[in-house]
């Protein structure tokens, strides 16, 4: 701040001025004698005018002192600076009313007599100095001098000081100083409102820095690709994630396109007039070598003082389609899991009380063909009983591919005939076809042989077939099977995952209403069914399904409301090197002794004369006790059946002796059979025990060997086999 020219307020410094402008009076000459007194007269009159002069000069010079003390007296009282005139002994001769404003704003505060108490004590040696100072240089000045007014009111301010000479009438001038106080508050105030003002910038640059530092920090470390880009789409930013996704170091990729990596991000650009973000979604990047990436894109805009700026997060999906696709492999095994438990529990009950209902036709079957020796090969009675025995074997099958398919095993395939499959299947399809259905073959010639289970091929035939009957209902329609080789494109392999190779496509199509697309998601889940309650379970589509999964193979559905259904089922065909590799049905083993050397002769061998060997038979179905009682007393053994377990053990703890075989069913109510063979061994340990089941596990197997039994009879068995079972284990502990 400029200091202010204070230089007219010293009228003292202008009076020597107009004193040397002042004339002299003239100096009177001396008289000549002689001189005649008209020269005298002349002489004085001229003294007379020059003394008139000089009083007009006078009154003139005086006029204008007046007039400059009247213009100090104006300036001083209203100049607005805080003015006074102060003498040696610090008494304030004169102040202005800026002054008293100033040092005295109410009446209450210290009189401004004297200037140096209102100086602060830390700045009065200053301010001392500084009169000493003028006194010798005629002025100076203190800066930022605080004045005490009162308490609570401080003016801080600049002292600036000159010193005059105040003429008196007689006697030397008075030595006097003219002091002006500059208030600096308001400046000083900008000042520190400048200086703090700094001090927050600064902080905020710092802050910024460090902002900075964290965002570079944050963007370095980042999981995700982040790329920067400008208004022109050039590359200003590349984290070091993005260098490691898109195989391209930073220095290579700034300055390069966006579309360079992410061509179909730079189209998604044009959004940034709409939004400020934009999740893109899934899309396909490129590396720095040209190969293609799965990527999740977002953008952020931001608009600022030098364009625009676009921020690009890709993310890599690799890692996630990896753990999503092992995820639904895992679920995908979860549910076949649940559906097998599910499967499997309901086989079990199925098998043993179904395998019983089996056993028992097919043993009254073969007593039955036994008692009709006296009739012809060809009668009606005995054609009969093979047609029912035909088809107790097949029911037998079916339950047997049933657990196996519980148990998730895989079949035991050969070259099949499809042809004869399908044909044995339309036999007992025609029998049970209702009248308003009708039924067509379509089967191409020499039809080469598939890789299959014959059994399972008859099963998905059938549930198919029966599954188009349920459809048509009572309506007039037909039922379309077709057989053909063929060889699916690419895209059928890819969806239902079949090998480029050839195969047998067995078709099934009907005239039903069809089926939409909600329910063509839900076909193949076991127990899902459209059918009325009690006339489905839910199974049948389920196990077609099984089937051609374990025949590596595929089942392909085409159906819309109101134009029927279409299922394919494709067969691999059999070659030489295959059909080598799969085991034949007469090499499968059998665990323990369920059908080991050739059947025995019919008549047991005695042992003491008239002596029978006795069998006890324990199982909780009558029906079947009735039947293996008449099947081993007509092969001459003696047999007590039981359908009590704990009777039965009652029956053997009095005459352990008695017996020459134990039989005992596996699962009975309330009663296990492993535990009767441990009561068994218990009270006689040299008594041979077999174990029968119709659901045979490995399970079952190990709990019998541990407790000792000798076989495990598989329910339900051929009379011979069982008949065989029972003379071996018998002749084996004959003492005899």
């Amino acid at each position: 701040m400029s200091e202010p020219d204070l230089s007219f307020l010293d009228p003292a410094g202008r009076q020597p001025a107009a004193a040397e402008h002042m004339p002299r009076p003239p100096v009177p000459h001396s008289r000549t004698p002689g001189a005649s007194a008209e020269g005298l007269v002349a002489e004085l009159r001229a003294y007379q005018a020059e003394l008139e002069n000089q009083n007009k000069v006078l009154r003139y010079s005086q006029a204008v002192a007046e007039s400059a003390y009247e213009r100090f007296e104006t300036l001083f009282a209203s100049v607005p600076l805080a003015l006074m005139v102060v003498d040696d002994h610090d008494m304030v001769v004169q102040a202005n009313s800026m002054a008293h404003r100033s040092f005295q704003p109410t009446e209450r505060d210290r009189p401004l007599t004297a200037l140096m108490p209102f100086v602060c004590p830390q700045d009065a040696v200053r301010v001392r100095e500084a009169f000493a100072q003028a006194q010798d240089l005629g002025h100076s000045e203190v800066k930022e001098v605080v004045f005490t007014i009162s308490n609570a009111t401080r003016i801080t301010g600049d002292l600036h000081i000159a010193h005059i000479d105040a003429p008196q009438t007689s006697g030397p001038p008075l030595s006097q100083f003219l002091c002006a106080v500059i208030d600096q508050g308001p400046l000083l105030a900008e000042r520190q409102a400048l200086q703090h003002s700094a001090e927050t910038l600064q902080q905020r640059n710092e802050q910024i820095r460090a902002s900075e530092k964290r965002l570079e920090a944050v963007i370095n470390s980042a999981l995700d690709a982040i790329i920067c880009v400008d208004q022109h789409q050039r590359i200003t930013v590349f984290n070091p994630t993005a260098a490691a996704l898109f195989q391209c170091s930073a220095s290579d990729a700034l300055g390069s396109t966006l579309d360079r990596f992410l061509p179909d991000a730079a189209q998604a650009l044009a959004f940034a007039q709409l939004t400020t973000q934009a999740l893109l979604g899934e899309m396909t990047a490129l590396t720095a070598s040209g190969k293609e990436l799965a990527v999740e894109v977002s953008v952020s805009f931001e608009r600022h003082a030098d364009g625009e700026t676009t921020t690009v997060f890709a993310r890599d999906l690799t890692g996630r389609k990896k753990a999503e696709a092992h995820r639904n492999e895992l679920e995908a095994q979860l549910r076949e899991s649940h559906k097998m438990q599910a499967v499997g529990t309901m086989a079990g009950g199925i098998a043993h009380d179904f395998n019983n209902i089996l056993g028992a036709i097919l043993g009254n079957v073969e007593l039955a063909k036994a008692d009709c020796t006296t009739h012809a090969p060809g009668s009606p009675v005995l054609e009969s009983l093979l047609e029912i025995d035909k088809a107790g074997r097949r029911a037998r099958d079916l339950v047997r591919q049933i657990l196996t398919f519980s148990r998730n095993e895989p079949p035991q395939r050969s070259a099949v005939s499809l042809a004869e499959v399908v044909h044995d299947t339309e036999r007992l399809l025609r029998v049970t076809l209702p009248p308003a259905i009708e039924l067509h073959m379509q089967l191409q010639a020499g039809l080469p042989p598939v890789l299959a289970d014959a059994t399972q091929v008859e099963q998905a035939l059938l549930n198919l077939c029966t599954n188009a009957v349920h459809a048509i209902g009572t309506e007039r329609g037909s039922i379309h099977v077709e057989a053909a080789t063929v060889q699916p494109d690419q895209r059928l392999t890819e969806r239902l995952g079949l090998a480029p190779i050839d195969y047998v496509a067995l078709t099934v199509r009907d005239t039903g209403p069809g089926m939409d697309a909600a329910t063509l998601e839900r076909i193949f889940e076991p127990f899902f069914t459209t059918k009325p309650v009690g006339q489905g379970t839910g199974l049948g589509l389920a196990v077609v399904h099984g089937v051609m999964r374990t025949h590596e193979g595929g089942v392909d559905v085409q159906s819309a409301p109101g134009q029927g259904s279409r299922f394919t089922l494709y067969f691999p065909v059999a070659t030489d090197a295959t059909a080598g590799a799969q085991p034949s049905p007469a090499a499968q083993a059998v665990p323990l002794a369920a059908a080991t050397s050739a059947p025995e002769p019919a008549e047991p061998p005695g042992g003491a004369p008239g002596k029978k060997h006795h069998v006890m038979y324990v199982d909780d179905d009558q029906a079947l006790v009735f039947l293996v009682q008449r099947l081993l007393r007509r092969r001459g053994y003696e047999v007590s059946g039981y359908t009590d377990p704990h009777e039965a053990t009652a029956a053997l703890r009095a005459a352990p002796q008695a017996y020459d075989l134990l039989v005992t069913d596996y699962n009975m109510p309330g009663f296990c059979g492993v535990d009767l063979v441990r009561e068994a061994r218990l009270i006689r340990p040299d008594l041979p025990v077999a174990l029968a089941s119709g659901y045979v596990t490995a399970e079952i197997e190990q709990a019998a060997l541990a407790e000792g039994a000798q076989a495990l009879i598989h329910k339900p068995n051929d009379v011979e086999e069982l008949c065989a079972t029972v003379q071996r284990l018998i002749v084996g502990h004959d003492p005899a």
